[in-house]
């Protein structure tokens, strides 16, 4: 029992860091580029801000991970409270709506760089804290590649999916514009229960390896490739 105690905060503890980071810094990209190009909506809320407290939903950010580190399953999941933006307070709406969505997975993108870069320099402290130092960025790497790439799929209300409805035409964005208000029961359709229906017929069908965490895979290799540790 000790040593499962010990396992699971240890677990928690290379974890815990990573995660309220890459939300940290998602969320308030999106509020700050927004509050630059026009809107101060999440200004005025004191969402455009490094202090995790603000960004924390306590279902999504910390009881959901939680479970998930308890139960030990494979991935790691969760979500913090969307900065409110009010897209037709920007100066030029759709066009900054792109760029306003584009800053999380951007800031995420950008994280995952400096994750990887910085484990050169973590290798060279002394033991035990290396090793922890060195899987703290590891999982940095991994969660922010991860919620990037999540966050591109383009579908609403993705990040993804606003880009897409910002850069296509109108007859295209529209109808994608409209799949908003059942954008979060798709996701949960072809994530989950499309799976379970699968598992039941015999077929494998795991649309979250396919869309997230193969594209992730390979952008991780491409980053680490790029720092030299491939």
């Amino acid at each position: 029992m000790p040593t499962d105690i010990a396992g699971i905060v240890y677990t928690a503890s290379v974890w815990v860091l990573p995660v309220l980071i890459a939300i940290t810094f998602h969320e308030a990209a999106h509020g700050y580029v927004a509050w630059k190009l026009g809107d101060d909506t999440a200004y005025r809320m004191g969402r455009v801000t490094f202090n995790p407290l603000k960004h924390i939903d306590m279902f999504g950010t910390i009881i959901v991970p939680a479970l998930l580190i308890l139960i030990r399953a494979p991935f790691l999941f969760g979500w913090a409270k969307p900065v409110p933006v009010d897209f037709r307070r920007l100066d030029a709406p759709r066009r900054d709506m792109v760029w306003v969505a584009a800053a999380g997975p951007g800031i995420n993108l950008a994280l995952a760089v400096i994750s990887a870069a910085l484990i050169h320099i973590a290798i060279l402290v002394p033991q035990p804290v290396s090793g922890w130092t060195v899987h703290v960025l590891e999982n940095s790497l991994i969660i922010n590649v991860m919620l990037a790439v999540f966050n591109m799929v383009p579908l609403p209300p993705l990040d993804g999916g606003r880009v897409a409805v910002g850069l296509l035409p109108n007859a295209l964005a529209m109808p994608l514009a409209r799949l908003e208000r059942y954008g979060l029961f798709i996701l949960v359709g072809l994530i989950f229960i499309l799976p379970m229906i699968g598992e039941r017929i015999g077929v494998t069908i795991d649309v979250f390896a396919w869309v997230v965490a193969v594209p992730a895979q390979m952008v991780i290799q491409v980053i680490l490739t790029a720092v030299g540790l491939s």
